[in-house]
């Protein structure tokens, strides 16, 4: 199976990435990964998104579209693919619909994890630390007491504050929430509701597999 991954941040994709692919038996391919191989590698096109990344500015499009091509060419590929986090843009779906048509390949599927807003703000919130220890609490799993919270014994990281939370989930809607209508006009796309636990999840996504009779 050749899948893509959509959904915002805290939606699960990464741990509904790792499932699939200890069921399915074919590689999760994120761009995390990707980027850090090829810069620990010294690439030339890891050195050239170093440059990028080291500025703070997002890797240009076309550079990713790249580094993507050279890892689905890997031997470990051939039986399928999971991409997590990417697509982010159009320009790199279409980038992405290049490369299969080069290797002779197709889209499978479209996964997207369907995630409201308050409850995406709920989970990535959740995250306090230990200033002492390091420790990272869940305030929904695994809460501090709440001493600790009252002391300042325990913090919350500005990129797990809920302004920065919703300006993640606003970038997420202009950048990266258009590939939905663009997969969906191509018939790939399948939604798949992301409450509840992980095997919860993971559970409807075999099904969904089992409906659309996509084959593993």
């Amino acid at each position: 199976m050749n899948l893509i991954l959509l959904g915002p941040p805290g939606a699960g994709k990464g741990t509904q990435a790792k499932m699939m692919m200890e069921e399915f038996g074919i590689p999760q391919i994120s761009t995390g990964d990707i980027l850090r191989a090829e810069t620990a590698a010294a690439t030339e096109l890891g050195m050239r998104a170093k440059s990028y990344m080291d500025a703070g500015d997002l890797v240009p499009d076309d550079l990713m579209v790249k580094m993507v091509k050279g890892r689905l060419s890997q031997d470990d590929c051939a039986g399928g693919f999971i991409l997590d986090g990417f697509p982010r843009t159009i320009p790199q779906a279409e980038g992405l619909a290049g490369i299969l048509e080069g290797i002779g390949r197709k889209l499978d599927a479209v996964l997207a994890i369907e995630v409201d807003d308050e409850e995406l703000v709920r989970r990535l919130t959740a995250r306090w630390i230990c200033r002492t220890t390091g420790r990272i609490y869940n305030m929904i799993t695994d809460p501090p007491l709440e001493e600790k919270i009252k002391s300042g014994e325990v913090y919350q990281r500005d990129d797990d504050k809920e302004i920065t939370v919703r300006n993640r989930l606003e970038v997420y809607k202009q950048k990266t929430a258009p590939l939905n209508e663009y997969y969906q006009l191509k018939g790939l796309l399948l939604n798949i509701p992301g409450t509840g636990g992980a095997e919860n999840v993971f559970s409807r996504l075999k099904n969904t597999f089992n409906d659309y009779d996509i084959q593993s």
